[in-house]
């Protein structure tokens, strides 16, 4: 499994993915994005030596089953996938995929749900959202022994800095100010 670490660079847009195919980070995250522009940028990405992780749960036109999984590993040859499903995990993990599980942390009772689904998939990764409580970063990595992403809400260095202070690993973000600096 690939070692993610520093910022991840997460985009929404065309304009956004072609800018990073120029940058220096190693992985692209696409998070909206329409099925049927997937092949193309999969393409690009592979000619900018890029690795490609997709937000499955956020493409227009994708259901997150077994065939479009399929499609995704074996069409478009994705590099890894985000979800909230257990089941897109699942498949990505026998597929030797990146498998990142995305944890909304919107109570106790969602951290508890959350932490058993994790326990039974055992994603790669865990990203954690929001990613702005570092006590929470650390009792998740301490409950799993999965690595920690924090995402979401991450607008500056001092965000960024707490993130990793709280134990993760890696720091995903589509604030432009912070992935090209």
């Amino acid at each position: 499994m690939p070692e993610l670490s520093g910022i991840l660079p997460a985009v929404k847009s065309m304009k956004e993915f072609d800018k990073l195919l120029e940058s220096d980070h190693k992985y692209i995250i696409l998070l909206e994005t329409r099925l049927s522009q997937l092949p193309s940028m999969a393409s690009y990405a592979r000619k900018a030596n890029k690795k490609l992780i997709v937000h499955v749960d956020l493409v227009q036109g994708l259901k997150t089953d077994e065939y479009g999984m399929e499609f995704l590993i074996r069409v478009i040859k994705v590099d890894g996938i985000i979800s909230t499903r257990g089941n897109a995990i699942a498949i990505a993990k026998k597929n030797n995929l990146i498998a990142i599980q995305r944890l909304f942390l919107l109570d106790s009772h969602a951290l508890e749900h959350n932490l058993k689904i994790i326990n039974n998939v055992q994603p790669d990764y865990i990203e954690v959202l929001p990613g702005l409580i570092p006590k929470i970063i650390q009792e998740v990595n301490r409950a799993t022994n999965i690595p920690v992403i924090a995402g979401g809400l991450i607008r500056n260095e001092e965000d960024i800095e707490a993130a990793y202070e709280g134990g993760a690993i890696a720091v995903t973000t589509s604030n432009h100010s912070l992935v090209w600096e």
